[in-house]
């Protein structure tokens, strides 16, 4: 992926969008509109979305051909857009620019001061905290985040502050292309092994993706996971600045005293500030340590920028979470439904503690479905282990997203790790909603876990229990 430093975002020309609909095309053509550049889209299928860029001021076209591309001077693409995409064909026969959608990102940051958010899990998460914190410090941040925060009011939006929050994403290498101030890792951990091959190949990409950091900025780990903590220790070692936090004693902000409180939990901030030592409490308003240790990476960030502590702290404390993370669909007969993206087996251990903690005695259902066959494969015996942490759960049909199948991958590649009948494997989604309903009672948490379709069965489960 291109790490070169940004363009200007007015040296782009008209800019055209192919599949502009997607949640992280969407979030930077509104960020280019903002910024007074030209924009044009197009989709596959009509949306909500493609509609709100149009009232913004984009062209907006429903079908995607060559002619879509005419009078654009850079074409925008993300992974999942094929050479053979008509528009795509058409620009490069026409010699358009092309960039990816991080390049066009980083040139909507030109000028800004950036904090960029990585780690195999939290980013999304942190990255919406981040934002949502300095925006109440005062600093009126720009952001784009891969899923749409309530708290800001979308996924993206263009401040009048000099920072800019920005999710980075590791699964393609993409993330070399933004050349931040601030670096937060949350964690490193091996996946996306369908695109670096190697465990030890997306280690390096990290060690790269914090070479990137501009001269004078500082890299944000947490100190509690060894990947991330590996990486500041070789950052120290070539002579750049760190700030630490998590549980650990030697971190620079040091988390102690986590309490669950219902759906939300509290704890302790310990830290320097202005030369003296300061502890703080921080109550959230969403679940489970993960998040404890989100909020800590995001109030490290902040304390890099320059921000008021107190300030930082009020604004985690605002905080309500962003979409599909531990995202409440509902309550019917008791139950309380929630979804989560959660598709790697960490992240899914993280979101079922936290289901726990939100059961307080009760019990915790959940629908897994696998994303990716690659994944699947890979990981098929901690996902078995992550989902025994929950009284029963079921696993549906592998949602393959941009891969095609492989023969013998599916839901029960991860079952057959299964000891007993608490992690069962229902390949249709109206099996599992069976399953999951006839079990389920007042007091217990029922969980849609994975990155694919299964979001949309939260719905789903509540007319279930509705009727049941």
């Amino acid at each position: 992926m291109n790490s070169q430093q940004p363009l200007d975002p007015h040296s782009l020309g008209r800019v055209h969008f192919i599949g502009m609909g997607g949640a992280g095309m969407s979030a930077v053509a509104r960020l280019l509109l903002a910024r007074e550049v030209a924009v044009s889209g197009s989709d596959a299928k009509d949306s909500p979305g493609l509609r709100q860029l149009e009232s913004l001021g984009a062209e907006v076209f429903v079908g995607q051909r060559a002619e879509n591309v005419s009078g654009a001077a850079t074409v925008v693409v993300s992974t999942a857009i094929k050479e053979d995409n008509p528009e795509l064909a058409a620009a490069r026969e026409s010699g358009l620019r092309v960039l990816h959608r991080s390049e066009a990102l980083a040139a909507a940051m030109h000028g800004r001061h950036v904090i960029a958010v990585a780690g195999t899990h939290g980013k999304t998460t942190t990255s919406a905290m981040t934002a949502v914190a300095l925006r109440t410090a005062g600093l009126d941040p720009s952001w784009a985040i891969g899923a749409h925060v309530a708290d800001l009011g979308a996924n993206a939006g263009f401040g009048a502050g000099e920072w800019f929050v920005a999710e980075a994403d590791e699964s393609d290498g993409s993330f070399m292309a933004y050349h931040p101030r601030v670096a937060v890792v949350t964690n490193v951990e091996a996946d996306h092994l369908d695109h670096y091959g190697s465990t030890e190949a997306f280690f390096e990409a990290f060690d790269a993706f914090s070479d990137t950091i501009r001269e004078g900025g500082v890299l944000v780990a947490c100190a509690d996971d060894a990947g991330a903590a590996g990486l500041a220790r070789r950052r120290r070692e070539r002579g750049g600045a760190v700030l630490s936090y998590g549980v650990h004693p030697e971190a620079d902000v040091v988390v102690s005293a986590i309490v669950p409180a219902g759906t939300g939990s509290t704890c302790r901030l310990s830290f320097t500030a202005g030369g003296e030592p300061r502890t703080a409490r921080l109550t959230l308003a969403v679940p489970g340590a993960h998040n404890v240790a989100d909020a800590a990476g995001a109030f490290t960030a902040g304390l890099a920028a320059g921000a008021d502590p107190e300030r930082l702290i009020a604004g985690l404390a605002g905080f309500h979470g962003s979409a599909r993370r531990f995202d409440l669909k509902g309550e019917r007969r008791g139950v309380r439904v929630f979804d989560d993206y959660a598709h790697h087996p960490t992240e899914v251990a993280a979101a079922l503690a936290a289901a726990r903690d939100v059961a307080q005695g009760h019990r915790v259902l959940a629908i897994f479905q696998p994303h990716l066959y690659s994944r699947t494969r890979e990981f098929a015996e901690p996902f078995c282990r992550a989902l025994e942490a929950a009284d029963f759960a079921c696993v549906t049909d592998v949602f393959g997203a941009r891969e095609q199948p492989e023969p013998g991958i599916t839901g029960a590649t991860i079952t057959d790790h299964a000891s007993g009948d608490r992690v069962l494997s229902t390949p249709s989604a109206d099996e599992a909603i069976a399953a999951v309903v006839d079990r389920a009672e007042s007091g217990d948490v029922v969980m849609t876990v994975g990155a694919g379709d299964v979001t949309a069965l939260g719905p789903r489960v509540l007319a279930a229990l509705a009727r049941h």
